[in-house]
């Protein structure tokens, strides 16, 4: 069995507006879903696109985010999640949290980084 974990592209880091957010579509190593992406200088965070409350998107359109100071508000209920850790500080799904996902930053490229679990879909 490979155990190695492997590398999926997401985007460019100069492709998310520093101290911005943004979402990429249809990832197929986490099951076609949607990405949160976000920058902090050259640091990069990265979420599934679904609030644990109701496993919506958190987006009001693709890719556009509610946010106030260092929180993104959920669009369908208003869960507010802490950019820093995604912990739901706030809303109907206060101390869950977003789950998070590997990334990487090298030559400018923004990688997912995967593990064969994730890969195949049985990542729970």
């Amino acid at each position: 069995m490979d155990t190695r974990a492997t590398q999926v592209p997401l985007c460019r880091l100069d492709a998310i507006p520093d101290g911005g957010t943004t979402a990429i579509e249809d990832v197929a190593a986490v099951d076609g879903e949607s990405v949160i992406v976000q920058r902090r200088g050259e640091a990069v965070t990265a979420w599934l696109n679904v609030c644990p409350h109701a496993g919506r998107r958190l987006d009001y359109a693709p890719g556009q985010f509610l946010r106030k100071n260092e929180l993104i508000i959920c669009a369908v209920h208003g869960a507010s999640f802490n950019c820093a850790d995604g912990v739901c500080v706030g809303g109907p799904c206060r101390g869950e949290q977003l789950r998070a996902l590997p990334v990487r930053v090298e030559d400018g490229d923004v990688w997912l980084v995967t593990a064969p679990a994730l890969v195949s879909g049985t990542a729970g």
